[in-house]
Order: C-alpha cells, then sequence, then structure tokens
C-alpha cells in the first residue's frame, strides 16, 4: 500500500522550530519530488517546499530563509525543518509525492497538481 505519514507537529511559542517527518511506505521516494503544503482554517492550501530527486529545492516566499527540506533515502522519509515559527505558520502540514524527477514552480508558487500520493496531515500550532 503506497502511503505517507507525517508526525513531529504539536504546539511551539512563536520563535520556536519544529521538524516535521514524512515516512513512505509501499514505494521508495528516491524517484519522487516530495513537497510540503499546509492548509490554515479558513485558506487554500499552500505549497511550502519541495526537494527534486537530485536534491535541489524549491521554497514559498513565505518560508524562505526559515524553513529547510531534506531527505534520507536510507529511511525513505523528507524532512521539513521549521525555524523561526511565527503564529501565521499556524496549520495542518501536509506532504505529497509527485512522480516526477522534478517540479517547476507557477507562478511563483509549488503547485499541487503533479502531487498523486498525500499524506494525512500533521498539525503545528504556535501560540504562547
Amino acid at each position: 500500500q503506497v502511503q505517507l505519514v507525517e508526525s513531529g507537529g504539536g504546539l511551539v511559542q512563536p520563535g520556536g522550530s519544529l521538524r516535521l517527518s514524512c515516512e513512505a511506505s509501499g514505494f521508495s521516494l528516491d524517484t519522487y519530488t516530495i513537497g510540503w503544503f499546509r492548509q490554515a482554517p479558513g485558506k487554500e492550501r499552500e505549497g511550502l517546499s519541495a526537494t527534486n530527486i537530485e536534491g535541489s529545492t524549491l521554497y514559498a516566499a513565505s518560508v524562505k530563509g526559515r524553513f529547510a527540506i531534506s531527505r534520507d533515502g536510507a529511511k525513505n522519509t523528507v524532512y521539513l525543518q521549521m525555524n523561526s515559527l511565527r503564529p501565521e505558520d499556524t496549520a495542518v502540514y501536509f506532504c505529497a509525492a509527485a512522480p516526477y524527477p522534478a517540479i517547476a514552480t507557477m507562478a511563483g508558487r509549488i503547485p499541487e497538481l503533479p502531487f498523486n500520493v498525500w499524506g494525512q496531515g500533521t498539525q503545528v500550532t504556535v501560540s504562547s
């Protein structure tokens, strides 16, 4: 069964850090572009970051310089390190896999369309 499972969410104070994990089962992440997305209540889902199979990365302007995406092939896992968290980062965070070696941004945004495997999401709450 092809599956992505996110973990690592929780409650953190403003300025704090969290590391989200996205573990794949049933397929190898090595041949997929992996992305992280988030959705806050009442808002559209937003693409945050993506890493292609060669390791190059994309970031949304809202998180560039604060978030970092990385892969561990041995663990079949992709991570999202989130630093300097802000209350506006509060959302459900999803990872997703696209069966392409790379994707391109569209109008400066990371598109959802190429991604056909999605995790169930993990809640991140930034609050004092």
